[in-house]
């Protein structure tokens, strides 16, 4: 093809780029993410069966809370990461307002019992399998993650990629939530974040060979 002639292909092809579009990639690798990692834990591990009982109690909705908190703010910074030459802003900051509020309310609970019953709290019953749970969860979101990244333009190729899987492992956790037997702050602020960290490590080290252009 002449140089000419790609001008003109070019030129003739200007169709508008809808200006949410990538947020609706994302919606759509959101919903899947969430689906496919509902159909991972009924088929691995199944609802816990007090659920119901458990759904009064305030720290239940509290897991939810934080995990969807978490979630909305890796969105509000990945939808930043996906357009090359937006600034970040404040959205980084609003990454760490849940993880803060979460130890905080763990420092609290465990200053308020004795040191033979801290080490309890922080290990739960499940600490051995717990992140690695998690991480499973959001291999349904990681990939929709990074599906949606591919039909954006990163350019920060790491940090995309770890931004889709803190999005990924915080989907997962909020699906994971309702299987988790655990309820205690100290647990979630180690187990937890440790089980989104997984995925988040693993999009930084895939994000510039996935990623790139």
């Amino acid at each position: 093809m002449k140089t000419d002639e790609l001008i003109h292909l070019l030129a003739t092809d200007d169709r508008p780029v809808e200006t949410t579009a990538i947020e609706q990639r994302f919606a759509v690798a959101i919903a899947a993410g969430i689906v496919g990692a509902g159909v991972l834990m009924l088929a691995m591990f199944g609802l816990r069966p007090d659920l119901l009982t458990t759904m009064a109690l305030p720290m239940f909705w509290g897991k939810l809370v934080f995990a969807a908190a978490l979630a909305a703010a890796g969105l509000a910074l990945l939808r930043r990461m996906a357009r090359p030459g937006m600034p970040v802003g404040n959205a980084a900051l609003w990454l760490a307002v849940p993880p803060l509020v979460l130890w905080a309310m763990a420092l609290m609970a465990l200053s308020q019992v004795s040191a033979a019953e801290r080490m309890p709290l922080i290990l739960g019953s499940t600490w051995r399998t717990c992140p690695f749970n998690i991480a499973a969860l959001s291999v349904p979101a990681f990939a929709t993650g990074f599906w949606a990244l591919k039909g954006a333009a990163p350019t920060r190729l790491a940090w995309a990629g770890a931004g889709a899987g803190l999005l990924a492992g915080a989907l997962g956790a909020l699906v994971y939530a309702l299987h988790c037997p655990e309820m205690a702050a100290p647990f979630l602020a180690v187990w937890y974040l440790a089980g989104m960290a997984i995925p988040t490590v693993l999009g930084a080290v895939l994000g510039p060979r996935l990623l790139r252009w």
